[in-house]
């Protein structure tokens, strides 16, 4: 578990400005006609056709994507009660959740009424704004009845989550636990230590599943809950035992699962000695188990364990289920969510779990072979395929059994509606990843003594995308990886200084001086530069001895850069090369060029930037619309960096008549394309969305894309070389794993490319 200190957690919540959460518009507003068409006249249009037909609101109002978080502060999370108020940054976080995971947009509601009865009523008065309600920090038993009784009376889709979540995420747990540990779920002996709303739903899910009833333990604060007992309300008389026992002690004797909702330490390791060979314990009290960790495992080698927490294996964290369940729910016009649903959202759960981990969620967890077993029985919350997997899997559950208002019909367009909703759109990526894995190319990690780089080789080498060639001294990268729990046996390693390398090294060298002797390169000095990393590297790649080359940079200098242009050269209807980032955001992917080679770009080198920019767009599978940026549009300076972004494009003009491509613009028009087309109608972009931004020097590119990525605004894939002779990345140190591994493989896919004799990342 991260170390959050109450400073931290009270900045964050303060800064830079108060709260977590903000509502941005959908529409125009910039002129007086977008406002008329926003308000007053053009708003009655659609209150008409509402009022007509109600339906309608989901197709001229936000309802089909809102959902309402709802609470009365009675119990929130381990805080009690703590009143509305005080419980609103809990609900802004749940609101936050439905936004990042699912696209959900979500108002969170704090309602001043512990009185059952009256919070139904105002959560009632208030539903027609929603497509959807999440019941949240509601205290037993009148969770119970306010839930029971909004699901009777209201046509759309209501949860509690404190119930539900935890039921849905934890049996999709319990499924895949039994499975590990050779047992049939109709005849596992369950104990459940709590009584409150989540052990309940969690019961009771259970039981849906197969659990039997008589095979059911259940105890609260005052021990088991027996026939013997007159002090039960009516949810905890539903779940009555006649065994023999009153404690939880006694009950935990044989018992093959134990579920506990309650509080810290109340589980002891003599307990768990007692429970029946190979047993499953969900220790779920927040933020400290039934039983510590350590203990746990201590006490049992044949235990599946699990908790609420992020610092162990087997996390149960409702965030798995319920902006998933509310997505699948809202999309299929779902008037319910209804047991169907729930179990068709454990089930899909479940499988995903068993499913090979891809890169995204090893590098995100800092990991390297996340599979299904004993610690990992569950999904990881970051894995982006849960919307793809539980939500289609909710909305088939609504209409199989007959809660869905609107069927999705086509499926497949579903599912990319899914991956573009919140910049998983990642099929370039995944396009990229199984190409490289179709053959295999050897690929040269220049600073494997570097941990992300290491990191990357190692999973780029589980995950079948390439084989990598860590250049280094054997002992450091042993030691290192040691340190870091990698497994690099099998990796090939190359010491470019050890003694056996020589004949390498000089074999080298006269290929780099004979290339490089009417430039002043002496054999010394060459056989000086095999010593470097950089120059042995390529070389390799440049004599066939390797496919790829991925390097790493450790500053803004090109030094790296310099290097390629000795070795491998440019293309030869090239003079110049470049740097292309991809960017993957809400709007779209938008490549973006020069980001990280040439610094101040005359006319021959910003045509030549844009020529392999185009290509390289092309090669991604994209028709490239190409704006050329400037700080003017269309002739409006007469300053020498604007005049020459127009002599490009006339150039691009002539010799590419076909190509999407105009400027100079400002990225104002080239993003706007109804202002841009109003304003300058002559434009040959008329009509096109533009993907492709061409900066006029390294300086605003750079700041461009590092700018869009510290704000947040997307995911990018870079600097992807182009216009080399051979396969040769670079990219810094510094860069994120997952970063690093995208470099790496595009580069294997470069490599192909170029073997199969057909033109680069550049043609």
């Amino acid at each position: 578990m991260s170390n959050v200190t109450k400073e931290a957690a009270l900045e964050y919540h303060r800064d830079p400005r108060p709260g977590k959460i903000e509502t941005i518009p959908t529409k125009p507003y910039s002129t007086q006609h977008d406002l008329a068409l926003a308000y007053s006249p053009g708003v009655a249009y659609p209150c008409k056709e509402i009022e007509s037909n109600p339906a309608d609101a989901y197709e001229y109002t936000n309802k089909g994507n809102l959902v309402a978080v709802i609470s009365n502060g009675t119990a929130v999370l381990g805080l009690g009660n703590i009143g509305p108020l005080a419980g609103k940054p809990v609900m802004e976080g749940k609101a936050l959740l439905f936004k990042i995971f699912a696209g959900l947009d979500c108002f969170d509601i704090e309602v001043n009424e512990p009185d059952p009865q009256k919070f139904i009523e105002v959560v009632k008065a208030i539903a027609p704004t929603f497509g959807g309600i999440n019941l949240e920090d509601i205290k037993a038993p009148e969770c119970f009845e306010i839930e029971q009784k909004l699901k009777a009376e209201l046509d759309i889709p209501v949860m509690h989550d404190d119930q539900h979540g935890t039921a849905i995420i934890s049996a999709a747990g319990l499924l895949n636990a039994l499975e590990i540990q050779g047992k049939k779920i109709e005849e596992v002996r369950l104990v459940v230590n709590g009584a409150g709303a989540a052990a309940v739903s969690c019961t009771r899910l259970y039981m849906a599943l197969g659990v039997r009833k008589e095979n059911i333990v259940m105890c609260d604060s005052r021990g088991v809950i027996s026939d013997r007992r007159e002090d039960l309300n009516s949810q905890k008389r539903e779940f009555i035992t006649t065994r023999p026992v009153s404690t939880l002690a006694e009950a935990m004797v044989d018992a093959d699962v134990f579920l506990g909702l309650s509080v810290k330490d109340v589980v002891t390791p003599e307990m768990l000695q007692s429970m029946a060979a190979r047993p499953i314990v969900f220790a779920l009290a927040n933020p400290d188990p039934e039983i510590a960790y350590d203990a746990a495992m201590a006490s049992r080698p044949d235990l599946i364990f699990a908790t609420g927490r992020s610092d162990y294996p087997n996390q149960i964290n409702n965030v798995l289920g319920f902006p998933y369940i509310f997505r699948g729910a809202l999309d299929s016009g779902a008037s319910a969510i209804n047991e169907e649903m729930k179990l068709a959202a454990v089930h899909a759960i479940a499988a995903l779990a068993k499913e090979p981990v891809p890169p995204v969620v090893n590098t995100a967890y800092d990991m390297t072979d996340i599979h299904f077993g004993r610690d990992y029985i569950l999904p990881k919350p970051l894995d982006p395929r849960l919307l793809t997997t539980v939500a289609p899997a909710v909305a088939r559950g609504a209409m199989e059994s007959g809660v869905a208002r609107r069927p999705i019909t086509d499926w497949e367009a579903y599912d990319e509606k899914l991956r573009k909703l919140m910049g998983y759109d990642n099929k370039m990526m995944r396009r990229i990843f199984d190409q490289a894995k179709k053959q295999k190319k050897r690929v040269v990690f220049s600073e494997a003594n570097t941990d992300k780089m290491l990191k990357t080789a190692v999973i780029a080498a589980k995950e079948g995308l390439l084989e990598p060639v860590l250049l280094g001294n054997e002992e450091m990268i042993q030691k290192r990886a040691d340190r870091l729990g990698l497994d690099i046996s099998g990796l090939e390693i190359v010491n470019l200084r050890h003694d056996r390398e020589a004949d390498r090294r000089q074999h080298y060298a006269e290929i780099l001086a004979g290339k490089r002797q009417r430039a002043g390169l002496t054999m010394p000095e060459a056989l000086e530069k095999m010593f470097d990393r950089n120059y042995f590297g390529m070389m390799m790649v440049e004599a066939g001895d390797a496919d790829a080359f991925l390097g790493g940079t450790y500053s803004a200098s090109n030094a790296v850069g310099d290097i390629a242009l000795e070795v491998v050269g440019v293309r030869p209807s090239y003079k110049h090369f470049a740097a292309l980032h991809i960017v993957t955001t809400k709007q779209g992917t938008f490549y973006l060029s020069d980001t990280h080679v040439n610094k101040n770009m005359d006319t021959e080198t910003l045509f030549d930037v844009a020529r392999l920019t185009r290509n390289s767009v092309e090669y991604f599978a994209e028709k490239p619309v190409m704006a050329m940026l400037s700080y003017s549009s269309f002739g409006s300076s007469k300053e020498e960096e604007c005049k020459r972004a127009g002599e490009v494009v006339a150039m691009l003009h002539e010799r590419y008549p076909d190509l999407l491509v105009d400027g100079e613009m400002t990225i104002r028009y080239a993003l706007n394309n109804e202002l841009r087309d109003r304003t300058f109608p002559f434009n040959k972009l008329k009509g096109e969305k533009v993907n492709t931004l061409v900066f006029p020097n390294l300086s605003s590119a750079s700041s461009a894309y590092r700018l869009l990525l510290e704000f947040g605004v997307g995911d990018t894939i870079g600097p992807i070389q182009m216009g080399l002779n051979k396969a040769v990345h670079f990219i810094s140190v510094d860069a994120p794993v997952r970063s690093i591994l995208n470099l790496a493989a595009i580069a294997a896919l470069d490599a192909q490319v170029a073997a199969a004799g057909a033109p680069s990342v550049d043609k």
